[in-house]
């Protein structure tokens, strides 16, 4: 029963009260009378009935304002100090009771605040000492959480019904970069914690692979692991390598096993390259027997018939010579086609050329005080090098230079020749033999003190290139010329920078060891939901007259904490101008729209994004109005239950003044960046959720049912868009 029909109640008691002595005198007197004195009384009461009733009515009216001006200063004033230390209590320390009202409701304001500074200095003592208690396992999550973001290869740490609890940046990189469809149309990202690692991986190769480590285990094998490559709905071959997470406690191995750790690398470019290098081979082979077939005849000829005529044997020498040319043209092509391909396994990356060039004048500039120059310098030439090896390869070359020759400046070229790269080590100066260069080019290198087993050829051939020396007579200058494979950088998700705020990213929840069925069923605790937070920018504000969504954002929420990570930020072209009055509040300018992804993209992606959560929102029926609006077009439907955090405000907190985002923010203890930005706005109301739930708690409400339940009771829920 609220405040407001206990209200009307006591109006009627107090009524009641007022007006019943008088009616049951009246009504004594009038039973005890006899007709004459009715008679009189008659006489006496009716010409005065009209101002007694007035005086009647006034007194009851005055009564009633009384009752409502103490109804409204002290039964509504403290019901309102109430909801204000659940606030205190609960959700936001830092809130303190406002001193309003009549002075005993002051006094126990200012009481009230008191006590909350006090117990404010107790629970700072006692957080300090769990801090220093927890600080050894924050130090040793931080270098959990180091190590794994530095890992090359992409980690996911899986329990055993497949929820994923942990991974790795370079996972959630790769695993982006694999995205099909709609989720890759609009930046939605396959994996999260909390999610199913089957809907990336299949489920029979893993369930395999886990009764092969089963096995494994059950033996006493040393390495209980397993390897399966599978092949991902857009063509890209995976090698997959799974481990038992095992546990301390049991006495079988095989219960044991709470987990396992995948490891994923994408082999789709290797085995490209492995087939291109089979194609390299074939060409040369099937390329090179007839030529090799013309020039064995030739010979042959010419061996078995010394005394042929000068016009016959010509011919044959012509013969030799054409095959070899045709050869050499063959080799040069197939080399120039397939550089890529006929690389060596050298743990090779893509390089900027121009910051190998940087790298090693800087390094011959501090060892040997050689001063050099670049010129025609292609600053947009990527290599695929160990730039290690190579930066020391020219640094020898430059040391042996100066040695020798007494050089005294160097100068470097780089330019792209198909798929090949030429980059020149020139100088002026003495010209070199041929056997000196290869004697530089077979010897151990070495610079200064530092030395190396390898050899410049051993250098260039894991390269899969080449190495000459040539001369500029005109110019009186000589060069090296390194022949380097050009590599094209991905355009993939590995480029993406994760703006952490300087906060690293928390890809890991060890909690979700014990995390099983993820379905949303009504009667489940709130705690143990997960939910999507999401809210909309629009056009304007009347879905029915044609406003279109311009932007979603979203984030979401696994065993009660907030992952900004994992989040959903995406423009959405509404193919139509936004309103000037639009613009001055969200900042969104047709401009940055223009040429976005329109809504059917961007509503499956966000549909994917959300599968098996609750939704949250703020003023939840006007987000949810746009999405219904376009479930005709897109296909798309929304059936997952949907809370709102303005109508639970209005279950919690129902004699506060106003539910706005902003007022509920600063109740709470929650300043909000970037207000009227999609993900901004989510991020916001994520943590007003958060921050509500033990508050729900408090009044019973722990069921998802019970919330939606309590949620239709309030004012706000009667509002329709």
């Amino acid at each position: 029963m609220n405040a407001r029909i206990r209200f009307i109640i006591s109006v009627i008691i107090l009524g009641l009260l007022m007006t019943g002595p008088f009616v049951i005198t009246a009504l004594l007197i009038w039973a005890g009378a006899k007709a004459p004195e009715r008679a009189l009384l008659v006489q006496l009461i009716v010409p005065h009935l009209s101002l007694g009733a007035s005086m009647t009515t006034f007194g009851f009216i005055l009564g009633l304002l009384v009752i409502r001006y103490l109804f409204r200063q002290y039964v509504r004033g403290l019901l309102k100090m109430a909801e204000s230390l659940r606030v205190m209590l609960t959700a936001n320390r830092n809130f303190r009771v406002v001193p309003e009202g009549p002075p005993e409701v002051r006094e126990l304001a200012a009481a009230t605040n008191d006590l909350a500074q006090q117990r404010d200095g107790l629970m700072d003592d006692v957080d300090a000492q769990i801090a220093a208690a927890k600080t050894s396992v924050e130090e040793e999550k931080n270098r959990l959480a180091a190590l794994m973001s530095e890992l090359a290869q992409a980690v996911v740490v899986c329990n055993l019904d497949g929820r994923i609890l942990l991974y790795n940046s370079r996972a959630r990189l790769q695993f982006r970069a694999l995205a099909q469809g709609s989720t890759a149309g609009a930046g939605g990202a396959l994996i999260g914690l909390g999610r199913s690692i089957f809907s990336i991986l299949e489920r029979n190769q893993i369930d395999h692979a886990l009764e092969v480590v089963y096995q494994r285990l059950h033996k006493g094998a040393g390495a209980a692991i397993a390897n399966f490559i599978t092949t991902l709905r857009g063509g890209q071959l995976l090698r997959v390598q799974l481990a038992p997470v095992l546990s301390i406690d049991g006495d079988s191995p095989t219960r044991d096993m709470t987990g396992y750790v995948l490891t994923v690398e994408n082999i789709t470019r290797s085995l490209e390259q492995e087939s291109r290098r089979d194609q390299v081979l074939q060409s040369l082979t099937d390329g090179s027997r007839g030529s090799l077939a013309n020039i064995r005849a030739a010979v042959g000829n010419l061996t078995d018939y010394p005394d042929m005529e000068a016009a016959v044997r010509e011919r044959f020498v012509g013969i030799v010579s054409d095959e070899v040319v045709r050869m050499s043209q063959r080799l040069d092509q197939t080399m120039n086609e397939f550089a890529d391909s006929l690389k060596t396994r050298w743990p090779l990356e893509d390089v900027l050329g121009v910051d190998i060039i940087a790298a090693v004048q800087r390094r011959i500039a501090e060892q040997l005080e050689l001063p050099s120059k670049t010129e025609e310098i292609d600053e947009t030439l990527w290599l695929r090098a160990e730039s290690f090896s190579l930066v020391f390869s020219i640094c020898c070359l430059a040391f042996r230079l100066v040695e020798h020759y007494q050089i005294k400046e160097l100068r470097f070229r780089l330019q792209p020749f198909g798929r090949l790269a030429y980059l020149d080590i020139i100088w002026a100066g003495h010209a070199m033999s041929s056997e000196t260069f290869y004697s530089w080019e077979m010897e151990p290198m070495q610079v200064g003190q530092e030395t190396s087993p390898l050899s410049l050829r051993d250098v260039i051939d894991r390269h899969g290139g080449e190495v000459w020396y040539e001369r500029e007579k005109a110019a009186h200058r000589a060069f090296f010329r390194l022949v380097l494979p050009v590599a094209i950088p991905e355009a993939t998700a590995e480029a993406e920078i994760i703006d952490d705020s300087g906060v690293r990213p928390e890809y890991y929840d060890f909690d979700l060891f014990d995390f099983r069925d993820q379905s949303i069923d009504l009667d489940r605790p709130l705690t143990d939901l997960s939910y999507t937070v999401f809210d909309t920018e629009t056009t304007g504000l009347d879905p029915k007259g044609g406003d279109e969504i311009i932007q979603i954002g979203a984030v979401r929420i696994v065993n009660n904490r907030l992952l900004r990570q994992e989040n959903f930020d995406e423009l959405v072209d509404p193919e139509r101008f936004l309103r000037a009055e639009g613009i001055r509040i969200h900042g969104i300018t047709d401009d940055m729209v223009r040429g976005r992804p329109n809504i059917d993209a961007v509503l499956p992606a966000f549909h994917d994004f959300c599968a098996d959560t609750v939704l949250v929102a703020h003023n939840a029926a006007f987000d949810m109005r746009f999405l219904q609006l376009k479930e005709e077009r897109t296909g798309v439907v929304f059936s997952q239950p949907v809370l709102d955090t303005l109508l639970l405000s209005g279950v919690l907190h129902a004699n506060q003044d106003s539910h706005q985002l902003e007022k509920i923010a600063e109740r709470l203890g929650i300043s909000i960046e970037g207000r009227h930005n999609a993900l901004g706005d989510a991020v916001a109301t994520g943590e007003l959720f958060l921050k509500m739930l033990p508050l729900l708690a408090q009044r019973g409400i722990v069921t998802l049912r019970q919330a939606l339940e309590e949620s239709q009771k309030t004012y706000f829920a009667r509002v329709k868009y």
